[in-house]
């Protein structure tokens, strides 16, 4: 084992490595991760496609991992496999030995065997078994056995641009959950006699026939709250049925349903069996009529194989492709039923897969790859929805045209060079372009760690003219090692950046001096450091990001420099990808996702129904005690006349001054004031708050209509009494104990639970008395409790009179805390979990292990390495495109992925619109008025009348209007000889920074009929 894996031994009782795999756990869950931490995987076949499947499973965690592949390394494998180099070409080592060394670097839990022969005996041990570059034949024989005794089997080949996939997982497989997702939840209004159940205020309950569903809390249909699953019938996007009778008693009120997800079996045939009658899973619905064209096509290649000592047709041999279309023809005739009645073999099809046969593309690799890992892994854990049973993908499209980049024989051949697979496909010429490509990669974590892998095994940037740029400004945490690959444990607290760039220059030494990274954020603040020549420079962009701030700002550049976009993401199984080219396509801002929706105030303050809405709570809980309350004393004590300025700005500001009044005169001296504190505010939280709002609405309470408050959404809470032994009511104690003795430099005694009895039994608390005039929001339509009355400017004097003068405390400062999820030592996760618990307590929702809540409260992104591997191949086969320059955009595609599932689904991008003004059109997104040097604004106004038909009525510069038609006639007689620049800066009162090149201007024009139009805005060019 290398010195890099030097990390945690695996957890005790096979329990799961919650910092390392905390991503992929909320995709997978911890019944899946177990199972699969269970399973082990044999992989058969070290070339790319099987190096890529494996790295895939090593992140995941699978039990172990056995390799099989006797063959030496040759320069061919160079192409796709990313842990082979030049060196072990001829080293006399086999392809398995080479890999096992890199892949155990990946994840110390997976041990990595290499196996040095294939027995029954051998392969019994194992739960799935995959195979690439294997014949037929063996393929066949290994599948007899597995299928036998209930192996899991799948065999995948890549050959060029095409891809075949083969899954069985035996004649009964069960899948405990086949999407996934979280199960469906809401409140019921009403049911019927006949089982009719309605959901409340028309809420969606988004079911399908044939799903179950649990009760609970149904008052007069007691039968209901057993927790038996109940098969519904969908009426309606508001309504369901069940099935009942008069037993189930008469509906009262109340009530929740919650989706019951109910294990499917599936039945699998065996390779034998599905050759003759395949049963398709369809990766491309515009290519509907592929599959059975490939099924012969991939069976064909298998003879040419036999009949030619395993040799596969050489490039853009013609008579090559001629022999193996008579072979697909023949197996065509012999099975009829493959293609059809009357459905003949596609020549030009059967031909180009013949052309590409010895073709090895890394995106591709990298696509496909990630699917079978993914495959693998619903083996492993039952979970998801598997491939049934046959698998083709193409990427056709993503050949160059013939006109820039000729494909024959001679410009395909070999020229023993690691990227031969790649010029096997697209030639030397198109070699030679994308080697000479300057490329920016925006972000280096989980997708651009595999974009640079894939860039490195294309030659990317390598040639004398190649270059890329990386940018990142994170460091390597623990969590990422899961999913990001090219780091190592001992890399954790490095820059991404600096460490992904070394590690590629590794894997591809053509690289080494070709990447240049940076740890800049892309953003209007580095405007001067990724300036206009460093944009102008580029040949496209790349996205590797996970924030849509970023990427719209990323995208703006790109329109502005008219530089293509590769925009990709990923949510758990699911994954999108976008191309975004220059007066083609709209670009990733011309869409956008619907805004989170949020939780009503008063839902939070008082009327929670759900874990969603207590851990919000929690989170602002956390934020007002351990951020906002010592920042605001920090602000007291360092700004002159600060109650003066925050009375103008802040209508809450009574509760703000008695913050810092507590904070300063109520300030702990030591560790056991703080568990004081805690525990006060625990009686204030969650049994004093709970017995004033049972005082203004007590639990038989009824609103003006006649109705009972305490109903639907609203839950009457019950107060809790204070238990120490409780593990929620503890946790809070600590974590709120802690926290505030970091805020006021205290140091944290190592207390145990002992030391907080001793403390708390002499803690004296006060009987709660009901105050009366305090308002409480009852429902969204009235105002909200701090914007009910005026200020109280008689208490506001009062509270601040109280405050110490900020003179006496010169120097003093207190330390706000900075919300982290993931340091589970830092007491953050651990608050904010108990306190969410217990206010579910109070409302009897079921509480949320600290996982689900750092997950809400962190509004953490799942994420698992099989996703991001199949959407950066995704992106890399639209890079192949956008380096062709092909302008018609029936050709690119846009893809949408749900591993879950499966599903594929491919789009035409949507065109940019267009627009028009006098008899001109122009492209809305891409186009704009172009002119160069430092002109007056006269001169500006006139080429738009004399050039362009236009009246220019207003002209602005950032938030600065520099030229209205209604300015009075002195103004406008002034600014009309001031050169641009002269303008910006007597109006905006700045000096341009020294980077500006060009000047932006948004224009309100008139057309030549007087009408008012939209026209594109306007770069001056200095």
């Amino acid at each position: 084992m290398s010195d890099s894996m030097q990390i945690d031994s695996p957890p005790p009782g096979g329990a799961i490595d919650e910092g390392l795999y905390s991503r992929q756990l909320y995709v997978m869950g911890k019944e899946a991760m177990m199972k699969m931490q269970n399973a082990s995987v044999l992989v058969v076949g070290l070339n790319g496609l099987g190096v890529e499947i494996s790295k895939n499973l090593a992140l995941a965690g699978v039990k172990s991992l056995g390799l099989y592949d006797p063959a030496p390394v040759t320069l061919t494998d160079l192409s796709s496999q990313f842990f082979l180099n030049e060196e072990d070409v001829d080293s006399g080592k086999s392809k398995a030995e080479v890999s096992a060394i890199k892949l155990k670097e990946l994840n110390s839990y997976v041990p990595i065997n290499v196996l040095s022969q294939l027995e029954e005996s051998t392969i019994a041990q194992y739960k799935c078994v995959v195979v690439t570059n294997v014949s037929l034949e063996e393929q066949v024989k290994l599948n007899e056995f597995t299928h036998k005794n209930d192996i899991g089997f799948i065999a995948a080949d890549i050959r060029g641009l095409f891809g075949q996939l083969f899954v069985d997982f035996g004649s009964k497989f069960t899948v405990i959950d086949q999407t996934g997702e979280e199960p469906l939840t809401g409140i019921v209004s009403d049911i019927e006699s006949d089982g009719t159940v309605t959901m409340l205020d028309d809420n969606r309950h988004g079911l399908e026939d044939g799903d179950y569903v649990k009760f609970s809390e149904i008052d007069g249909m007691d039968k209901l709250n057993e927790g038996n699953p109940h098969k519904i019938e969908v009426l309606g996007p508001y309504a369901f049925k069940i099935k009942i009778d008069s037993s189930f008693g008469e509906y009262k009120k109340g009530g929740l349903y919650t989706q019951v997800k109910m294990p499917k079996d599936i039945s699998f045939q065996k390779l034998s069996e599905q050759l003759a009658n395949p049963e398709y899973v369809f990766s491309d619905y515009a290519k509907f009529d592929r599959p059975p064209q490939l099924h012969l096509g991939f069976q064909g290649l298998h003879g040419f194989q036999t009949r030619h000592q395993g040799q596969l047709p050489k490039p853009y041999n013609e008579e090559d492709a001629s022999e193996l279309l008579k072979i697909v023809q023949d197996l065509a005739a012999q099975q009829p039923n493959i293609l059809g009645e009357g459905v003949e073999v596609d020549s030009k099809l059967i031909k180009e897969l013949a052309y590409q046969a010895r073709g090895d593309i890394p995106g591709l690799v990298a696509f496909l790859g990630g699917l079978i890992a993914q495959e693998v892994l619903k083996c492993c854990s039952s979970k998801f929805g598997p491939i049934k049973q046959w698998l083709y993908f193409d990427s056709l499209e993503s050949l160059p045209s013939q006109e820039n980049f000729p494909r024959t024989a001679e410009t395909c051949k070999p020229i023993g060079s690691r990227y031969d697979g790649q010029i096997a496909v697209f030639g030397k010429k198109y070699q030679e372009k994308i080697s000479n490509l300057k490329v920016f990669l925006v972000g280096s974590g989980a997708i651009g760690c595999e974009m640079l892998k894939n860039w490195a095994m294309m030659g990317l940037g390598s040639g004398p003219d190649g270059k890329i740029y990386i940018t990142d400004m994170d460091s390597i945490e623990k969590s990422n090692l899961n999913r990001q690959f090219l780091f190592r444990p001992k890399d954790v607290g490095k820059n991404k950046s600096d460490v992904a760039a070394a590690a590629v220059q590794i894997m591809n030494a053509g690289l080494k001096g070709k990447i240049e990274s940076r740890l800049e954020k892309v953003g209007p603040e580095t405007e001067d450091i990724f300036d206009d020549s460093f944009w102008n420079g580029l040949d496209f962009v790349t996205n590797a990001l996970d924030n849509v701030d970023a990427r719209t700002y990323v995208d703006r550049r790109c329109v502005f420099y008219k530089k293509a976009l590769l925009e990709s993401g990923t949510l758990g199984t699911k994954g999108n990808t976008q191309v975004v080219i220059p007066n083609l396509t709209e670009s990733y801002s011309s869409s956008q996702d619907p805004p989170e929706k949020s939780i009503p105030l008063c839902t939070l303050r008082s009327f929670p129904n759900k874990i969603d809405h207590t851990i919000a709570w929690a989170k602002s809980l956390f934020q007002g005690y351990f951020a906002d309350s010592p920042e605001n004393v920090n602000l007291y004590l360092s700004q002159p006349n600060y109650v003066e300025q925050t009375l103008k700005q802040n209508p809450d500001i009574k509760g703000t001054l008695q913050n810092i009044s507590d904070s300063l005169n109520k300030r702990p001296y030591s560790f056991d004031d703080c568990i004081k504190w805690a525990r006060l505010e625990f009686e204030k939280k969650y049994n004093h708050d709970i017995q004033q709002l049972l005082f203004n609405f007590p639990k038989d309470a009824t609103t003006s209509t006649g109705g009972q408050f305490w109903s639907g959404p609203k839950r009457a809470p019950t107060p809790l009494t204070f238990d120490l032994n409780n593990p929620d009511h503890y946790h809070f104690v600590v974590g709120g104990a802690n926290l505030l003795a970091a805020i006021y430099g205290l140091k944290e005694t190592g207390a145990d639970l002992s030391h907080y009895q001793k403390v708390l039994s002499e803690l004296k608390i006060e009987e709660f008395t009901p105050r009366s005039g305090v308002k409480i929001q009852a429902n969204d339509n009235e105002p909200t409790e701090d914007a009910s009355g005026s200020i109280d400017d008689d208490e506001i004097k009062k509270i601040a009179a109280s405050l110490p003068e900020p003179s006496t405390l010169a120097g003093y400062r207190l330390s706000p805390i900075e919300f982290e999820k993931d340091d589970d030592t830092n007491h953050h996760i651990e608050f904010i979990t108990a306190a969410s618990n217990c206010r579910a307590l109070n409302y009897a929702i079921e509480t949320a292990d600290a996982s689900k809540t750092k997950f809400i409260a962190g509004k953490i992104i799942p994420a698992i390495a099989t996703t991001t591997a199949l959407v950066t191949g995704l992106v890399c086969l639209e890079l192949y495109k956008v380096v062709d320059g092909t302008k018609k955009i029936e050709d690119y595609k846009n893809g949408f992925i749900n591993l879950a599932l499966p599903f594929f689904g491919f789009s035409e991008p949507i065109q940019s619109p267009q627009g028009k003004y006098n008899d001109k059109s122009y492209d809305q997104i891409w186009d704009r008025f172009e002119l160069k040097g430092d002109i007056t604004l006269k001169e500006l106004l006139d080429h738009f009348e004399e050039k362009e038909g236009l009246e220019i009525s207003m002209l602005s510069h950032g938030v600065s209007l520099l030229y209205a038609s209604f300015f009075p006639p002195k103004k406008l007689k002034d600014r009309m000889p001031l050169k641009l620049t002269e303008l910006i800066k007597e109006v905006s009162k700045k000096e341009l920074a020294p980077h500006v090149k060009n000047l932006i201007f948004e224009v309100c024009c008139d057309d030549k009929e007087g009408e008012d139009v939209e026209v594109p805005y306007i770069c001056v060019t200095i």
